[in-house]
């Protein structure tokens, strides 16, 4: 089961990923070499350990603009691992990862094992880091130090709930990125992430993909299935979001809100358990739930007011720190000890709260690029900074775990360049060839969210609704119930003839 740390990096600016990583953006350690004059493939082993037997990395050009397709190319880093039954070899699996920001080549070197041995040899499985990400070409936005503290990209709103250093911050991160950034941030889009999915279709030589997206990949997969249908065989969906082409990334972020309230409960569940105290190490937090959701509010607004001491010098923890490490934290169950132990720390006068490295260290200047690009470029943004103000105040008052940050300002707001293209919508016209799994309770795509996809797709899709929380259900936070439903589809095409509910 994916950790905490293991989560943390992905989330960045909207925690959309999934899926999934210590650092998702680095790089697969190994040699690559890059595609022949732009159509085949040439690959060399990039194993790594823990990672599955045989993976191999390559590079494909792109083009900058397909616009222009015989213009300035970009450079993608691809990576597959072979099936090893020919005889059972039905095609090409493609990982999408989430984000935006995820690293695909990362995702397949930590779950290509387990996958392997779930598809039995069905399968080539293949991924990529999106345009912007890892071995791929990226852009930098060449932003201040501070300004790439997870807790600070994040736009939390002051200890009073007032947004002007946010406003500042996300200005200066919109002039920067204007400055710096160049063609190749502006072509970070969802959009050219499907056309670059279909540029590596035509580089593997298959007439079609089977995917599985997570998380933000499930939004990119729903958009190459709109856009490119006769080339999508199994398709399956793990946690998606909302697909209201209008906001995309905008609705996103603010339907948080009610997603962390609704994640919330187990974790204070967990804290209240008397289990805890048999364990002895002091992580019980309350005698009730209830209590449990008072400590975290009440200690978070301490904190606003005087921040604590961290084992990170010149580090303390704050209000919003403590947030942030909730917002990442509540992705899986895994993570709810460390959570406890922040909590119990910084209530410890004679402790000294340790900091995650999403917390302690800034992001890198490229990872942070990345993901503030596509969410910018892919649609306009609010410019009202009264606006966001407005309703920050009533987010933070209706929902008080997140403190209105969810409805808070980003550099989009300010950013210098309109979208060059209008969102796809996600419709049901098209095979019906996709299976959605959505966990009843995920703080990052909300089961409601989810039911907005199941609703666009129609008698395209079905839903497995697995009930716990969680965010990335195959083969992580899920359960053999769940777990069982994508395999079959996967390996024999048979999925379930209505929607169906896994108990947890």
């Amino acid at each position: 089961m994916t950790t905490y740390r293991e989560y943390s990096r992905r989330t960045l600016v909207l925690a959309l990923s999934a899926a999934a990583v210590a650092s998702t953006l680095t790089v697969v350690a190994g040699p690559a070499a890059r595609s022949v004059a732009g159509t085949g493939l040439v690959w060399e082993p990039c194993a790594r350990d823990g990672g599955p037997v045989g993976q191999e990395c390559a590079e494909l050009d792109v083009p900058l603009d397909y616009r222009k397709p015989g213009g300035e190319q970009l450079t993608l880093a691809v990576s597959r691992v072979r099936s090893e039954r020919a005889e059972a070899r039905r095609g090409v699996l493609l990982m999408i990862p989430g984000g935006p920001g995820g690293s695909g080549v990362q995702a397949l070197a930590r779950k290509g094992k387990a996958l392997q041995g779930e598809m039995d040899g069905a399968y080539d499985i293949v991924s990529f880091d999106p345009r912007g990400v890892g071995g791929s070409t990226t852009a930098s936005c060449g932003l201040d130090a501070d300004d790439r503290y997870l807790a600070n990209l994040r736009s939390w709103p002051g200890a009073d709930g007032q947004i002007g250093e946010n406003v500042a911050r996300s200005r200066r991160t919109a002039e920067a990125c204007d400055e710096n950034g160049g063609a190749v941030l502006r072509s970070f889009t969802s959009a050219n992430e499907v056309r670059d999915i279909e540029r590596f279709r035509q580089a593997l030589g298959e007439e079609k993909l089977s995917a599985w997206g997570t998380s933000y990949g499930t939004y990119i997969g729903a958009v190459y299935a709109q856009k490119y249908p006769h080339r999508t065989d199994r398709w399956v969906l793990d946690s998606s979001g909302d697909p209201d082409h209008t906001r995309v990334e905008q609705g996103w972020m603010a339907n948080t809100s009610q997603a962390v309230e609704d994640r919330f409960p187990d974790f204070a569940a967990w804290a209240a358990d008397p289990a805890r105290d048999a364990e002895g190490d002091g992580l019980r937090l309350g005698e009730q739930a209830q209590d449990v959701r008072e400590l975290y509010l009440s200690l978070a607004a301490r904190l606003d007011r005087t921040p604590k001491e961290s084992t990170t010098e010149g580090n303390p923890l704050t209000g919003n720190m403590l947030r942030q490490a909730f917002l990442s934290g509540l992705y899986s169950d895994a993570s709810f000890p460390q959570l406890a132990r922040l909590v119990k720390d910084a209530r410890d006068p004679a402790a000294t709260p340790v900091l995650g490295p999403d917390l302690a260290q800034p992001l890198r200047d490229e990872d942070a690029t990345v993901t503030l690009a596509v969410i910018c470029n892919d649609v306009s943004w609010p410019t009202s900074v009264s606006g966001y103000a407005r309703a920050t105040k009533e987010d933070r008052a209706r929902y008080p775990l997140t403190a209105g940050m969810p409805q808070n300002v980003l550099p989009c707001a300010f950013w210098k360049s309109d979208p060059v293209e209008k969102p796809t919508r996600v419709t049901d016209r098209g095979p019906s060839n996709m299976l959605m799994i959505q966990s009843l309770r995920d703080p990052s795509t909300p089961y409601f969210g989810g039911l907005k996809m199941r609703e666009a797709l129609g008698d395209r899709a079905r839903l497995v609704s697995v009930d716990q929380g969680g965010h990335g259900m195959y083969l992580g936070n899920g359960n053999a119930c769940g777990n069982s439903k994508v395999t079959t589809f996967l390996t024999t095409g048979v999925r379930p003839e209505r929607d169906v509910t896994c108990a947890s």
